[in-house]
């Protein structure tokens, strides 16, 4: 291998060993020597499906993974033969082994488990959808949720929990920058780790009411910290508005973003900020013990 080819490889190696690391990057740095590369690029062929791409074939994942295709496709492969991947011979795709990771994580983890009677409790006394969200990058992950169980009157049984807006899942992954929650954990980061956060970073539309300008962005952070809450109208999904607060632990650190998401036609934006914020705020009081 020529001397330029093996520079672009380890090129390739970094940009997968960067993108596999974006979330731990900002609490742990290890050595090179502690580093496995092998594993850095398997989880970053692993992260390039998404909702956007759900199948790939290895030129595509090579290209999304920043590794080449020979690599990728030994990492697909590999990943197959595992079963964490189905395969048709030419494109690939996630299996549902893959839900062990998101499965064992909420079933074991600290923070799901603490704040899942508290949705619950909100859901039950005001008849609308919760979640708490933690950030990953440019995205926030959905880590608790609950719907809401509305009943006929007259009829005892109760009507299917509601979702109101797409994908208010459990690990479902929304764009941080036009999410309440998303822009309460940015609030909450250091300004110079904002500013990075935000440097060259494109901020998509979408919707026609979704901030997509910097400085216009910069600004709402700003506002964000001041009033230590977020409401984004029509921002994520027209007709959907979305009030957000931070979850802090005894120390102050902001750990999770606790949100209520409701229809326009069933709550005003007036009605968000006068009636569900102290709703959100007592809340998030309440679970500052248990984070």
């Amino acid at each position: 291998m020529s001397g330029s080819a093996r520079s672009a490889l380890f090129l390739c190696d970094d940009r997968a060993m960067v993108i596999s690391q974006k979330a731990a990057a900002t609490t742990l740095q290890i050595a090179k020597a502690d580093m496995i590369e092998g594993m850095a690029r398997g989880m970053a062929v692993l992260e390039s499906f998404d909702t956007q791409r759900q199948r790939l074939n290895a030129t595509l994942a090579a290209e999304r993974a920043g590794i080449t295709r020979a690599a990728a496709r030994r990492h697909l492969l590999t990943l197959t033969y595992l079963g964490y991947l189905e395969t048709d011979g030419s494109y690939f795709w996630l299996s549902a082994k893959v839900l062990r990771f998101s499965g064992s994580y909420l079933a074991t983890a600290r923070l799901p488990r603490a704040v899942q009677p508290t949705l619950n409790r909100l859901a039950a006394q005001v008849q609308q959808s919760f979640s708490v969200a933690v950030l990953d990058g440019d995205e926030v992950v959905i880590i608790g949720r609950s719907g809401f169980e509305g009943r006929i009157p007259g009829d005892d049984k109760p009507l299917a929990p509601r979702l109101l807006a797409y994908g208010l899942h459990l690990g479902a992954r929304l764009p941080a920058h036009a999410t309440s929650t998303g822009r309460v954990l940015l609030a909450a980061q250091a300004k110079g780790v904002f500013a990075q956060w935000l440097k060259g970073r494109p901020l998509a539309r979408l919707t026609t009411h979704t901030v997509t300008d910097a400085r216009q962005f910069r600004s709402l952070i700003e506002q964000v910290r001041v009033n230590d809450f977020s409401l984004a109208v029509e921002e994520h999904e027209l007709g959907v508005q979305a009030l957000a607060v931070p979850l802090r632990n005894m120390q102050g650190s902001t750990v999770a973003a606790l949100n209520l998401v409701a229809s326009n036609q069933r709550l005003s934006a007036l009605a968000m900020r006068q009636d569900m914020l102290p709703l959100l705020l007592d809340a998030a009081r309440e679970l500052r013990p248990l984070l």
